[in-house]
């Protein structure tokens, strides 16, 4: 068994709503595409089903209360420096009610260091 390679790093999550919308196009859309066009190792988009943000309403995926405004999160891991960077490039996407926040973390990469099955 060999001993997990580990580096230090920042995790970027953006809380936006589900129907927000920058020209035309979905914000969770627009940020994982500037984080790949500014070259960050990765992005993923998770849909909630159930949440509430400032405006204290809370959103559901129930049957009985459909809604169309889910909680969506993205998440980004890279170097502090380069999720730092990144920050400005998405203010204008989130200044009118996403929420952002950063958590310091961990990578651990196990085995030869390559990336596996991507």
């Amino acid at each position: 068994m060999t001993t997990p390679q580990t580096e230090r790093a920042l995790r970027l999550t953006v809380l936006v709503g589900e129907s927000d919308g920058w020209h035309h196009r979905p914000v969770f859309t627009e940020i994982v595409h500037r984080a790949h066009r500014a070259g960050l190792s990765g992005a993923s988009v998770f849909r909630g089903i159930e949440g509430f943000g400032t405006s204290s309403m809370i959103h559901t995926q129930r049957l009985l209360s459909l809604s169309e405004d889910l909680p969506v999160a993205i998440v980004i891991v890279d170097t502090e420096a380069r999720i730092r960077a990144f920050l400005p490039m998405i203010e204008e996407l989130v200044a009118d009610g996403g929420l952002v926040v950063l958590d310091q973390c961990e990578i651990v990469r196990f085995g030869d260091g390559r990336e596996q099955g991507r």
